[in-house]
């Protein structure tokens, strides 16, 4: 299965005041289904629903649905990472409305300190998944469809760094015993290593290429 990352735009910034404590949480659209998006793939709502009913049940009901800051490069979720927790996933037509509390953690004040400073965070979606192009040359997300957090919080959610994201992509991951297994695809790096060093550069630009390439 591919790691799949999808972006939010932005969400809202909220602080709810309790026993003289405040909280601060992020709150939007976390996921879409029955929708084209903009990295051309499309989640069947059966499949969008039936991922979020389990990723409720197994995460957010038992207190460990968590986010990283950051683009993370992996499945699995690290711990040292960690900035919010994932409290509420609701459906709204065929969007799902998220709620995440921001922890007290070195990630989660980073967090805090910008949306306080005025800055701007979108919310990104990390998960598994089979892609099958349909007849349209759109990629349709299958049923294997497996969620590992419905958002991390991403500072440039708009303009995401095409080349890391390519190379995560050529990446397939396997879930086994409970915990993932990256299967590193090597096409990519047995052709720089092939390439006559006279065409080096040459051949990294159009393997660059390629990757920009296949985030359309």
């Amino acid at each position: 299965m591919k790691l799949i990352r999808e972006f939010v735009e932005a969400a809202e910034f909220l602080v709810e005041e309790a026993s003289g404590k405040k909280n601060y949480f992020i709150e939007g659209i976390f996921l879409q289904s029955n929708i084209k998006n903009r990295n051309g793939r499309i989640y069947p709502e059966s499949v969008m629903d039936k991922e979020v009913a389990r990723y409720i049940a197994e995460k957010i009901n038992t207190n460990s649905a968590m986010g990283e800051l950051g683009h993370p490069e992996t499945p699995s979720i690290n711990l040292d990472r960690v900035s919010h927790l994932i409290t509420s996933l609701n459906k709204e037509g065929t969007n799902y409305v998220g709620k995440a509390k921001i922890l007290d953690t070195p990630n989660g004040k980073i967090a805090r300190g910008i949306l306080e400073g005025g800055g701007r965070l979108g919310v990104s979606s990390r998960a598994l998944g089979t892609l099958v192009m349909n007849k349209e040359g759109v990629n349709v997300v299958q049923d294997d469809f497996l969620l590992s957090t419905a958002g991390d919080l991403v500072a440039d959610p708009s303009a995401p760094d095409a080349f890391i994201r390519g190379i995560m992509e050529n990446k397939e991951w396997v879930y086994i015993d409970g915990h993932f297994e990256e299967r590193q695809i090597n096409e990519t790096k047995n052709i720089i290593h092939r390439t006559p060093s006279k065409r080096l550069v040459e051949e990294m630009s159009n393997e660059f290429e390629k990757f920009l390439k296949s985030l359309k």
